[in-house]
């Protein structure tokens, strides 16, 4: 009981002001209204509410006990029209609400603002933080009568839910955005208001006259637009889960909100994650502490949509159901499963809120995506829907086509054998449902594999090629096709980084008071674990300056992988005419094909480019042992030169095959002159080049900026080959190199008398001189063994570097 009695006490420390505030108002008694609005001839639902639709109006009778109780308000579309680019199922609006007395004769409905708390309101703090903490008046509703039975407070909410309100209609950024105007009152109706035991589900359809007609076709045609809304309004638990606190080093979702104590000298700014509820039952807390499987109380269910085609509802389940092994490793058994939507039950509505599922969507656009709804008190997850989109079927058959296509045969057309497309499907809904109950993308996972283990048949196909089905991994394009490794090498999968990350962050603790207790025991775990296994780093988004920690990449080296990748592509370029074959088409496949070529190739070089100017970054807490910045090695720098040298700046050709250039209206030439001028804008950047001699200046191995140049000129300044075509691109490259130097040496802002940058105010000036005069003297080398036009351009150049300098010593 002790243990019980601490657990409520812990949660309750930091609960949110609005909710236990308390208003003491009372309101007179109002009976006699009662019994002329809840007649015979009344309908009238029993749940959370008692709902109550009379002469058209609709009610609602509130006990005193529900009075001030938070209650999750999630509006979502049923149907929409034609080209607004929204489909039914997806959120519209959240809003956390409650009903609570005001003066006599009213009701109000607040609407929560939770981003401030105390540590323990018994601290002499918590009376100042009140004072600041009034959640606004979303509606005031006049007491219609009282049962006099019971006492509940019967209003009217007919208004509240036919016209416009900011927190249970459409929100106002959605509004702005999707140019949708005024409502029409005249064509705007509650078509329905269920009640459930702990869920009021309201049906709408609202008309919007002077929308954006711009938006869709059927306000194109009308200046009209009509939508169909659901708005759930779900009972939140009276005493809140236990917070999670966030910690960097594990990749959750995660609420911010503000800590005051009596005993710190500052407000801290605490996050806690975004997690289902999944507790052992009683009957199995001494199993579950034993380290036993048990199966939660609650179960994560998750429905599929009627509207998926039947054949893909089986691999949709398997990607859920995949997570299993991850809540294993958390202590549950059974914790997640995947379900057909259970049509014959009248009873469930696929926009209930207390339903998760997977929406499927008739759209052409290629995507996916895993939302949550989260109680903000304790991010406790309540529900998901997840948006499938038709078209993602066409965005991984893009992908496994140009990655894995050199090395599986049945990637070689433009529809892929259900069994496969199934298989692809279930890897990116367990991507999506990973999302769902709480995790981020870990776009460093994939790091963690060292290159040559993604040829290693025996290696590859029992670990998978990343640890993380929540990187953007996608498909082993490493693997060659003399490696023969089956399909179980090639798609991703959940791996040793998810199921750390679930047993992190849904592993109860017992015998702790609160999540303070928690977040120290889980920061000596976390340390302990990553000190054991480092290939359980956690990257990001893929947003910092670490070059592990890429989208769409593989592997602990990404020359290597990318010059791995760059062989299977020159497999597939040539073939691709024929596997992009179908009767009647006028190569557009070709051309969707060959543009996800030219991407491909295009990720490959900037997975490379990351590795020059950053540095590895690795976070820890002060009491774990390391450094958070490490220099990137002076080799892995100098061979990324080497590889945009060998792989841009000797141009690739062999993207663009003849048999692929006389059917389509493409120019190899245009294109990789822009990639080539591109790169250089960023290589030879003031910014670029200050990075790298402020971080030649403390490394122990530094590669400073002058040999760096030389290294990046190897590519541009040598010796004409002869051949027409590649002669024309080093020209080209030669001019875009020297454009780019002129603007170090010679800054517009110097010449308008303008303030420069730190980069432009440092010694990149003179490094980007002296590295021109050594092409001067590379030029003069180079003339005597050129002819004809070749020769004329060197000279060319020779003149304007000599105007360069000359313009540099005059200013």
């Amino acid at each position: 009981m002790k243990y019980i009695l601490s657990i409520i006490l812990g949660m309750l420390s930091i609960y949110s002001i609005a909710q236990v505030k308390k208003d003491t108002t009372q309101l007179k008694p109002v009976i006699t209204g009662y019994d002329k609005l809840v007649t015979k001839n009344a309908v009238v639902k029993n749940g959370l509410f008692k709902v109550i639709l009379n002469d058209n109006k609709w009610y609602f009778e509130i006990p005193d006990s529900l009075l001030n109780r938070y209650i999750l308000t999630v509006t979502r579309y049923v149907s929409t029209p034609q080209g607004l680019s929204r489909f039914g199922g997806e959120k519209v609006n959240e809003q956390t609400l409650y009903f609570e007395k005001g003066p006599p004769g009213k009701i109000f409905l607040r609407s929560v603002v939770y981003n401030q708390a105390v540590r323990d309101e018994r601290q002499s703090i918590f009376k100042a933080l009140a004072t600041s903490q009034e959640n606004p008046i979303a509606a005031a509703f006049d007491v219609k009568g009282q049962n006099p039975r019971n006492g509940n407070t019967l209003i009217e909410v007919t208004d509240l839910f036919k016209k416009e309100s900011p927190v249970v209609s459409i929100a106002a950024s959605e509004k702005t955005e999707k140019k949708i105007g005024s409502i029409a009152d005249d064509r705007s109706f509650i078509e329905n208001i269920s009640s459930y035991p702990i869920n009021i589900e309201i049906k709408t359809t609202k008309t919007y006259s002077n929308a954006g007609v711009a938006t869709t076709t059927a306000g194109t045609l009308t200046g009209n637009v009509t939508l169909r809304l659901n708005t759930s309004m779900v009972l939140l638990p009276k005493v809140p889960m236990r917070k999670r606190l966030a910690d960097e080093r594990v990749g959750y979702f995660a609420n911010k909100y503000i800590l005051f104590d009596d005993n710190r000298q500052k407000a801290d700014a605490e996050y806690f994650i975004q997690r289902y509820r999944l507790e052992p039952r009683e009957e199995d807390l001494e199993k579950y502490k034993r380290g036993e499987l048990v199966e939660p109380k609650k179960q994560i269910i998750y429905y599929i949509d009627p509207a998926t085609p039947k054949k893909w509802r089986p691999y949709l389940i398997q990607g859920i159901n995949d997570w299993q092994k991850a809540f294993e490793q958390a202590g549950f058994k059974n914790a997640i499963v995947g379900k057909e939507w259970p049509e014959a039950d009248s009873t469930m509505s696929l926009e209930d809120a207390r339903y998760s599922v997977v929406r499927y969507y008739a759209s052409e656009t290629p995507n996916a995506y895993g939302p949550r709804i989260s109680d903000p008190r304790s991010g406790e997850i309540i529900e998901s829907h997840v948006g499938w989109y038709h078209n993602v079927m066409k965005l991984v058959q893009h992908w496994y086509m140009i990655q894995a296509g050199a090395v599986d045969p049945r990637a070689r057309k433009m529809n892929l054998d259900d069994d496969l497309m199934g298989q692809l499907i279930r890897f990116v809904s367990s991507h999506e449902i990973g999302h769902t109950i709480g995790l981020r993308h870990n776009m460093g996972a994939s790091s963690q594999t060292p290159v040559e283990k993604l040829r290693d048949k025996k290696w590859v196909e029992a670990n998978g090629h990343t640890v993380s089905i929540m990187d953007y991994a996608r498909f082993n394009y490493v693997a060659q096709p003399e490696d023969h490794i089956s399909p179980s090498g090639l798609y991703p999968r959940i791996g040793a980084y998810d199921k750390w990350a679930i047993q992190w962050g849904y592993k109860n603790i017992p015998g702790t008071k609160d999540e303070f207790e928690d977040k120290a025991i889980l920061n000596k775990l976390t340390i302990d674990t990553l000190s054991a296994n480092p290939r359980l780093w956690f990257g990001g988004e893929g947003k910092d300056h670490d070059p592990r920690s890429q989208t769409e990449d593989l592997g602990d080296d990404a020359v290597a992988a990318s010059d791995y990748g760059i062989k299977n592509l020159k497999r597939i370029a040539p073939n691709l005419l024929t596997w992009t074959y179908e009767t009647g088409d006028l190569y557009d496949n070709l051309q969707d094909m060959h543009k996800a070529l030219k991407s491909q190739y295009s990720k490959y070089l900037f997975h490379v480019m990351k590795n020059i100017g950053n540095n590895y970054i690795t976070k820890r807490s002060d009491d774990e042992p390391g450094v958070v910045v490490t220099e990137m090695p002076k080799s892995k720098v100098k061979r990324a030169v080497g590889y945009l040298n060998r792989q841009l700046f000797n141009p690739p050709l062999w993207l663009y095959p003849a048999n692929i250039t006389t059917r389509l209206d493409v120019s190899a030439i245009e294109d990789i002159a822009e990639q080539q001028n591109n790169v250089l804008n960023t290589l030879l950047s003031p910014g670029m080049l200050y990075n790298l001699g402020k971080k030649a200046m403390t490394s122990k191995n530094p590669y400073p900026v002058a040999e760096f140049m030389d290294d990046l000129g190897i590519g541009t300044w040598h010796n004409f080959t002869g051949d027409k075509v590649m002669d024309t691109y080093l020209r080209n490259l030669q001019r875009a190199y020297l454009e780019k130097l002129a603007r170090l040496i010679n800054p517009k802002e110097m010449e308008d008398g303008k303030a420069m940058t730190t980069f432009q105010r440092s010694d990149v000036k003179l490094e980007a001189l002296a590295h021109i005069k050594k092409i001067r003297l590379k030029i003069n080398q180079l003339i005597p063994a050129s002819s004809n036009i070749n020769k004329a351009h060197l000279s060319d150049m020779l003149m304007q570097i000599n105007k360069i300098i000359a313009k540099n010593n005059k200013i």
